[in-house]
């Protein structure tokens, strides 16, 4: 009978496990989220801080997509995310046009900065429309493609009264936040460790739509 106990709770909770892979929403099958907003409400912020000076910088000019089963999302997403170098902004012009120089991102030898996702990972269900999980991908920054692993959070949302006021179609919001060393990408400059920090902090709210 402990058996038999036993043997079942596994199978509870092996079946709670499946059904966390993916999202429990009124949508069904395989769904494709674009991320460009023309509006700029999309963004990415970027910090830096060193004894001599703070910077806090943005950037909208973002697209890309994201592709999955709703309800398997650990085994079906894929997708890009793409981020335009000339989008970038520090709060001072001067400084915007060094960082997009070639001494520094060289803008136009390297225009956008992107992270393909290749698998997901640890994924945790929070909430019908919420999961947790590790997305893994190849990060590619100036003129280096690096590996990296980040904890990002997912949200979808129906379309409704209230979406529809953004945009058409179901609504999809990624969250994440993570660092790099500028030194992973072959960025090299005199001023880094003393105006701007060698590690950088990255964080991501963006939204995508279906339609």
């Amino acid at each position: 009978m402990n058996r038999l106990k036993i043997a079942i709770a596994a199978l509870v909770l092996a079946a709670f496990s499946i059904q966390a892979q993916g999202f429990n929403v009124k949508a069904k099958g395989t769904q494709s989220f674009n991320f460009e907003d023309k509006a700029g409400r999309n963004q990415i912020t970027f910090f830096s801080t060193t004894p001599l000076e703070d910077i806090n910088g943005t950037a909208n000019g973002i697209t890309g997509n994201l592709t999955f089963d709703v309800s398997s999302f650990a085994k079906t997403a894929k997708g890009k995310i793409i981020v335009k170098v000339a989008s970038m902004n520090t709060g001072i012009e001067l400084r915007n046009s060094h960082l997009k120089g070639a001494n520094w991102l060289n803008e136009k030898k390297h225009p956008e900065i992107t992270f393909e996702l290749k698998t997901v990972e640890s994924v945790k269900q929070t909430a019908d429309n919420k999961l947790e999980f590790n997305a893994k991908g190849n990060f590619s920054l100036y003129r280096v493609t690096k590996e990296i692993t980040i904890d990002a959070e997912a949200v979808y949302l129906d379309e409704n009264e209230q979406t529809q006021k953004r945009t058409p179609g179901d609504l999809l919001g990624l969250k994440t936040r993570f660092k790099i060393k500028l030194s992973d990408y072959d960025i090299d400059n005199v001023v880094i460790g003393s105006k701007v920090s060698e590690e950088i902090e990255v964080t991501v709210n963006i939204v995508g739509s279906n339609k």
